[in-house]
């Protein structure tokens, strides 16, 4: 307690004096290094907001990198260089306050640029209509931000959180670890970084069994994104977001494994229950429809959800029980974005699927961690290969967009 106590003070000294990180930093090659040349633009849909994204839209859909400032500092374009490279590389990055703005920000920012890009990508006439990849979405903060990033990676529509030099400031926060259960990664400036002792703090405390990956370069707090393309800490954030969001095994290559290319660099690694095979957890492609893609059929669930003609459990097999809490997350004119938690009984359980009555009007339009039979009336949702095993009482969570409003759905669970 009382180490992290007298971390916390420092680093919220640090963050006090970090005013001084709005300054722009030195520009980077026009576009980053990736194939995509990119830069930033505003919203007025999304006030206080950066979005950095490729100058001309690759075919393939963007997944989407949400990012909290060092200091908290409202300046969407304080770490420009690195967020040109990540979007050069085929990300929409999205980071919380204006360009050169000022002030502070929150970690309601971060959620209100998920909400924006998950709308965006449903508005029909609009330029990212159909060209993002809802079904992948990191949440990453430097610093203060990093602490922003914590708090929204219960995000049901998170897929990654990573942390670049940050970590909890004090014991009592230790619940936003416990509740963790989504791949994360720790990006930090050493032992001469001030957020080193918090962050392998917190390494220490992450539950059990999640994929976890720590990264240690001896450069101190203040990274390298300020250096051409984000320098190493921006070469290494791509080639994560490439394997987490892209299923880029061969990107995952650095990060797994004792002879992993990080491993074989100056960075000093830490590992926690990596596989190359969880780089992209979801089997099926978004359901997010787009001008050249169907809404998805009773053909494409995941390959390990049960098959139409399996048999039913037999009273010698019992299949257990499971139950359903449906919340809807945000709701705007024309749109929403729900919630379910799916939570096992006395017994665990090897599967489950919900059947959600929508509300008339009310349709799917995109699903993340589950696969989806229907897009509107009764629609349902079962497992995926990484969360339907469940202990008693265990918990898991999908979530969805849709068209209409969500209020009024209904949700029962039935486990397989």
């Amino acid at each position: 307690m009382g180490r992290r106590s007298t971390i916390g003070a420092a680093v919220a000294a640090l963050v006090v004096a970090a005013v001084g990180w709005g300054a722009a930093p030195a520009r980077a090659a026009v576009g980053g290094s990736g194939p995509y040349p990119a830069d930033y633009e505003t919203s007025a849909t999304l006030p206080n907001h950066t979005i950095y994204r490729p100058q001309n839209l690759p075919a393939e859909r963007l997944p989407i990198f949400v990012w909290g400032n060092g200091g908290c500092a409202a300046n969407g374009t304080g770490q420009i260089n690195f967020l040109r490279e990540i979007a050069s590389h085929g990300f929409l990055a999205i980071a919380s306050g204006a360009p050169n703005g000022s002030g502070s920000t929150t970690s309601q920012m971060l959620t209100q640029s998920i909400d924006w890009a998950v709308a965006e990508n449903s508005r029909s006439g609009g330029k990212y209509y159909g060209r993002l990849d809802t079904a992948h979405v990191a949440v990453a903060g430097w610093s203060c931000g990093g602490l922003e990033a914590y708090a929204v990676s219960t995000d049901p529509r998170v897929t990654t959180t990573a942390i670049f030099s940050s970590g909890l400031l004090n014991d009592a926060d230790d619940y936003q670890l416990k509740r963790l259960t989504k791949p994360i990664a720790y990006f930090v400036g050493g032992p001469s970084d001030i957020a080193y002792p918090n962050a392998v703090d917190d390494w220490g405390k992450l539950p059990a069994g999640l994929p976890a990956f720590m990264g240690n370069l001896n450069v101190g707090h203040g990274g390298t994104y300020d250096q051409a393309n984000g320098g190493e800490f921006g070469r290494v954030a791509v080639l994560y977001l490439k394997w987490r969001l892209k299923g880029d095994t061969t990107a995952g290559t650095n990060f797994v494994g004792a002879d992993c290319g990080l491993c074989r660099t100056q960075w000093q690694v830490r590992q926690k229950n990596l596989t190359l095979g969880d780089g992209t957890p979801p089997t099926t492609p978004p359901v997010t429809p787009s001008p050249s893609s169907p809404a998805p059929t009773p053909s494409s669930p995941a390959p390990s959800s049960p098959a139409p003609s399996s048999p039913a459990p037999t009273p010698s097999d019992p299949a257990g029980s499971c139950s359903a809490a449906y919340t809807v997350s945000n709701q705007w004119n024309g749109g929403f974005v729900a919630g379910v938690v799916v939570t096992a009984g006395n017994a665990a359980i090897r599967g489950w699927r919900v059947t959600l009555t929508l509300p008339g009007g009310a349709a799917v339009t995109s699903v993340w961690n589950a696969a989806a039979t229907g897009t509107s009336g009764t629609v349902t949702m079962a497992n995926v290969s990484y969360n339907g095993t469940l202990a008693a009482g265990g918990s898991a969570s999908f979530g969805f967009q849709g068209t209409g409003t969500g209020a009024g759905a209904t949700a029962t669970c039935a486990a397989t």
